[in-house]
This record gives structure tokens, C-alpha cells and sequence, in this order.
């Protein structure tokens, strides 16, 4: 049964294109890139090159080519970090979403429609908030709002 199985994951890894291949690459790099850069550890180092960078200005005099070294370090590290963060943030997001779907999805008398509310349009969105503006208003207005119960309980167990 195992040999099985691992001769069809051999298969589907053989079949798998490079696309595929460089995507699954760049997420685990970008997932653990994360990890480690997202690190005191990796802040102190960072903090430390700064004020070395900063102790070095009397030695070179405070040169343009001193201040260069600096400007185009941060401005390559900057420009690479903007797209691990935005990988790992895209993919952090499906899967919060995808959680809420499963969610609302489960909950019995949830509203099936609001999955997938991220593919509406701004409009359809803003339509959308105004609804849930309203029904908090009116559960306001009828005392059915979890805050007036909760307050209630509150002004019960103080008595």
C-alpha cells in the first residue's frame, strides 16, 4: 500500500510543471523567510549594522559614498521584503479567509451568501456594510443589542 502511494507522489511530482515547481519554492522560502526575519534576533542584527554603519561616518567623513552604502542597502533589502510580505500576507489572508467560509458555512442560520464576500464589488461591499449598520441600529433601538445584555448582567450580579 505505502509503495503505492509513494510511486503515485513520484508521479505527481514528475508531473508538475515549473511553474509550479518555482511557486512552491518561493512560498516555503517566503514562509520561513518570514520566521527568521520577523525575529528579535534579526532586529537586534539589524540595529547593530546601523550603528556600526554610524560609527564608521568619522573614519570615511561622512562621504556620499558612506551614505551610499547605507541608502542602497536598505533600499535593496526594502524592495525584496515588500514581496515576501506580501506573499506571506496574501497567504495568510486565503487561509483566514477560507476559515471564515467554513464558518459560516457550518453555522446554522448563518447567511450562505456572505461566503466569498472578498469577489464582491466596492459598491456591493458598501451596500453590504450598510445593512449590518442598520441591523445593529434596530437591535440598539429594540434592546437586543450583546452589549445591553451585557450590561444588563452586569447591573444583576452588582445587586
Amino acid at each position: 500500500m505505502q509503495e503505492i502511494q509513494a510511486e503515485k507522489l513520484r508521479d505527481h511530482r514528475a508531473s508538475r510543471d515549473f511553474v509550479c515547481v518555482v511557486r512552491d519554492a518561493f512560498r516555503i522560502f517566503a514562509r520561513q523567510s518570514s520566521i527568521i526575519l520577523g525575529s528579535a534576533w534579526v532586529f537586534t542584527a539589524a540595529i547593530l549594522i546601523i550603528v556600526a554603519w554610524a560609527l564608521t561616518g568619522p573614519t570615511f567623513h561622512f562621504s556620499d559614498t558612506w551614505q551610499l552604502i547605507i541608502n542602497t542597502g536598505t533600499t535593496i533589502v526594502t524592495f525584496l521584503m515588500v514581496f515576501l510580505i506580501q506573499n506571506t500576507q496574501n497567504r495568510d489572508a486565503k487561509a483566514f479567509q477560507l476559515k471564515l467560509d467554513e464558518i459560516i458555512r457550518a453555522v446554522k442560520g448563518a447567511r450562505n451568501e456572505l461566503v466569498d464576500l472578498e469577489n464582491l464589488s466596492d459598491e456591493d461591499l458598501k451596500k453590504l456594510e450598510q445593512q449590518f449598520k442598520r441591523i445593529g441600529q434596530k437591535a440598539v433601538h429594540d434592546g437586543n443589542h450583546p452589549r445591553d445584555a451585557e450590561a444588563a448582567s452586569r447591573m444583576k450580579a452588582s445587586e
